[in-house]
Formats: structure tokens, C-alpha cells, sequence
């Protein structure tokens, strides 16, 4: 499968499978970016991305990412196959969780990017669910 792609700075490199066995791509920054201590912001991945119907984009941090003294600040991001527009490029909200200002260089490989099959989906609204209720969180135990 191929999917549209636009790179903001043709200098980076287009993101590729770096194994036989990766189910994802790693995204880089487009920018030098400074992060002060405990801010967020928003890193802007040098990607806008045509998602085909029947699959959504799902970015998440490197395992390394941490490494650097960040972390993304949602766990993870969702890109809707809509967005996907002359000027829609990717960013990975990010926050410095050190107690030091923090540079990430461009060209740096923070997050990677899962292409993922999925269905659209409807609701059919009732008044009982017809199953016995769990609990809550943690209701297995922990062993």
C-alpha cells in the first residue's frame, strides 16, 4: 500500500520501515526546538499524510524518547484520515520532564507513526447491558 505524503523540509529524510519486522516509521523533527523545564509544545514532524478509508494514524513515542527528557504528553495521538491538508502537518505534543532546559535537534526521531485498520462504528443506545458488572479498575487483582 502506498499513502500520500508531503514533507515540509525535502533536506529530512522520508520516513521508512528501518527493519523487515517494523510495524511503524519514525517521524523527525523539522525543527530545532527548545524545551524549557516542565513545558509543553508542540514538535512539528515534517509530515502531512493522505490516510486511506478503513485506517486512521496512530502516533506514539519512540521507546528511546524518554532518553531525551521527554515524554508525550498524551501517550499517544490519533490522526483522523480528514486531516490531511496542504498544511496539516503532524506535530508530537511533547513536555520536559526534567528539572533543565532540554534541545532537541532537527532531524531527531521522536515518534513513530502505526498505520492501523479500523471500522466506523454507530451506537445502539439501551437501558441495560445485560451483564453482570465487573467492578471497576483493577477488579482480576494484580498476580
Amino acid at each position: 500500500m502506498k499513502l500520500k505524503i508531503k514533507r515540509f523540509d525535502k533536506n529530512l529524510p522520508l520516513p521508512v520501515h528501518k527493519t523487515s519486522g517494523a510495524v511503524a516509521v519514525d517521524l523527525y523533527s523539522r525543527l530545532d526546538v527548545d524545551i524549557e523545564s516542565k513545558e509543553i509544545t508542540y514538535i512539528p514532524m515534517n509530515v502531512a499524510i493522505k490516510v486511506p478509508d478503513g485506517y486512521f494514524v496512530l502516533l506514539a513515542p519512540r521507546s528511546s524518547t524518554h532518553k531525551l527528557g521527554i515524554q508525550g504528553i498524551n501517550g499517544v495521538g490519533i490522526m483522523d484520515r480528514d486531516y490531511c491538508g496542504n498544511e496539516d502537518e503532524y506535530h508530537f505534543a511533547v513536555r520536559n520532564f526534567t528539572d533543565s532546559p532540554i534541545h532537541i535537534e532537527k532531524g531527531t526521531r521522536l515518534c513513530q507513526l502505526l498505520l492501523i485498520k479500523c471500522e466506523n462504528f454507530e451506537f445502539d443506545e439501551v437501558d441495560d447491558m445485560e451483564e453482570i458488572s465487573r467492578g471497576g479498575f483493577g477488579t482480576t487483582g494484580v498476580k
